[in-house]
């Protein structure tokens, strides 16, 4: 098993992986860095969510970034911009140590003018989503024509969530001798057809993913409609430690049911689309998901 200190890396970046106790590299982070860090070929990587995926691209770029440019010269598209956000943190996070280097979120949800206000500052890594980015771009406040690296992180699900012609128009504004990185957990058809139209012939790493769920108990209970709140009270008093994500289809929903729980005592907050800044002592997150719960309640214990 490799460790950071072994593969060549600023000292500022290794100080501040060792603040954030990384120490061995995931299986995703031993192929790609050492790729990326000797070769300008792109690259499709395929690797489930979670598997360090946002180290593996954006150490190898931090390490090549001209520190004395204040260029855009890496874009980093993602699906949504909670994974936008959470990116952009860990890369000021790998930078903290590095002066000059400095990375910027850009994402829907959000005042357009607070971006741009950021956007001034010159940032040399920009994360984020495709509808704002392609906003941006139109508006001439991000300029592509610097750009060495461009990153499609979970572009799977960038695809199924329909940014396909989003995607097209960013990616047609940058210059061909950038370095394209797809990331993935699947390969699927619509893939196939974005590497094929703006990959030059890509080094595929793919791995395996380990099944991590042989020790879960899952359960389930159906009940009627009526009963639901009722069983979920029950099952929580079964279990007065427990840590749950409870998922609805609707944001009234999820309010109504978060509600109840905090009436009856239960520390609880929802999450849906006015998304609030949550207590860091929630043990029950009530979450609006859209999918069908009318006779199953799920818990995590």
């Amino acid at each position: 098993m490799t460790k950071f200190g072994e593969i060549a890396l600023k000292q500022e970046v290794l100080r501040a992986l060792e603040d954030l106790n990384f120490e061995n590299l995931t299986p995703i982070q031993e192929k790609v860095i050492p790729h990326l860090l000797a070769s300008d070929r792109d690259l499709i990587g395929l690797a489930q969510t979670g598997t360090g995926k946002t180290a593996a691209f954006s150490l190898p770029i931090i390490q090549q970034i001209d520190k004395a440019s204040n260029n855009v010269q890496a874009i980093i598209i993602c699906p949504t911009r909670e994974l936008c956000i959470q990116i952009a943190e860990d890369i000021r996070k790998f930078v903290n140590y590095l002066e000059g280097v400095s990375v910027t979120p850009v994402y829907g949800g959000e005042r357009i003018e607070k971006q741009i206000k950021a956007l001034s500052k010159k940032p040399q890594i920009l994360v984020g989503t495709p509808g704002r980015m392609l906003d941006l771009i139109k508006r001439r406040k991000i300029k592509v024509e610097s750009v060495r690296w461009f990153v499609m992180d979970e572009a799977d699900e960038i695809l199924n969530m329909g940014f396909k012609e989003d995607l097209d128009a960013i990616l047609e504004n940058t210059p061909t001798d950038k370095q394209t990185l797809l990331f993935s957990a699947t390969m699927a058809r619509n893939i196939e057809s974005i590497a094929k139209k703006y990959m030059n012939k890509p080094e595929r790493i793919t791995i395996k993913t380990v099944d991590t769920g042989a020790n879960i108990d899952h359960q389930y209970y159906m009940v009627h409609a009526k009963d639901r709140y009722k069983a979920l009270r029950r099952i929580a008093d079964l279990n007065p430690g427990i840590y749950g994500i409870i998922f609805c289809r609707t944001k009234i929903e999820t309010k109504a049911v978060a509600d109840k729980l905090i009436q009856d005592k239960y520390s609880a907050e929802a999450i849906h689309g006015d998304l609030g800044r949550l207590r860091k002592d929630d043990i029950v997150l009530v979450l609006s998901y859209g999918g069908e719960t009318d006779e199953i309640i799920r818990l995590i214990n």
